[in-house]
């Protein structure tokens, strides 16, 4: 339950998702529960996927009602994220549990640097054509699906980059999180049904479904909660504490690795 509100709190102000606080504490949870050792990252990324459909909804919501969703956009990329991201699950696939810890590592501590650097644009800089934009989604989805994220950790720095208003930037993200999330959960799905190491009781393919219902029923109040808290705050502070949450997860991770 707590871990629901978290999620779908920060899932709302960033426009993340929320994968990259769950990924983290369900591998902890799995592991306390002896999952198969070698499936726990696997279910973890999957449960969060999933569990990114309803905190997308919730908070795309609130960010649409405030006029900070481009859904022109959302539809240019869209095509990259689905492609991006099912070639994504793919590779997760062949990957190791632990190698999936150091990439998310690694892509956690890289993110939050690139926004504690980039602090200024270009100002003539703007959104790429339709081939750029694919691009871009391709990019977008095919990482997101192997850390299990909505994609804005991606997808805000993009924006922003383009001079798209840092508030417009994660209210496009949370749109752009939901077909990642619809196309990544399938595949998750998919991919663990046809696996022969045996999945705990209630896991439908990669999806642990008590830990996606306990998450989602909290989540999708607390991502509403988040997604208002973006339009009454200021860019610099919302800047601030999303490069301090993402370095905290990311020491989180790797302590537990070791």
């Amino acid at each position: 339950m707590c871990l629901g509100a978290v999620v779908g709190f920060f899932a709302g102000l960033f426009g993340i998702g929320g994968g990259l606080v769950m990924v983290p504490v369900l591998s902890f949870l799995f592991s306390a529960q002896d999952f198969p050792p070698d499936r726990i990252m696997h279910l973890a990324l999957g449960t969060s996927m999933a569990a990114i459909i309803f905190t997308s909804i919730s908070s795309l919501r609130v960010h649409h009602m405030n006029g900070a969703v481009n859904w022109n956009t959302v539809k240019l990329v869209t095509p990259g994220i689905i492609f991006g991201t099912f070639c994504g699950v793919i590779l997760v696939n062949s990957l190791s549990g632990r190698y999936l810890s150091i990439f998310i590592i690694l892509f956690i501590y890289y993110a939050a640097t690139k926004m504690l650097v980039n602090r200024t644009t270009n100002p003539s800089r703007n959104l790429p054509g339709k081939a750029g934009m694919f691009a871009a989604g391709w990019i977008i989805g095919g990482v997101s699906s192997l850390v299990a994220i909505g994609g804005g950790i991606l997808t805000v720095p993009f924006l922003s980059a383009c001079n798209v208003r840092l508030q417009h930037a994660i209210g496009t993200a949370s749109a752009i999180g939901f077909p990642i999330a619809i196309v990544g959960t399938a595949s998750y799905i998919a991919s663990g049904i046809v696996q022969p190491q045996v999945l705990p009781e209630y896991s439908l393919g990669y999806i642990y479904l008590p830990a996606l219902t306990g998450i989602a029923v909290f989540s999708v109040i607390s991502s509403s909660i988040g997604a208002k808290v973006v339009h009454i705050t200021q860019t610099k502070t919302i800047r601030k504490i999303f490069v301090i949450l993402l370095y905290v997860l990311g020491t989180k991770m790797l302590v537990g690795l070791f």
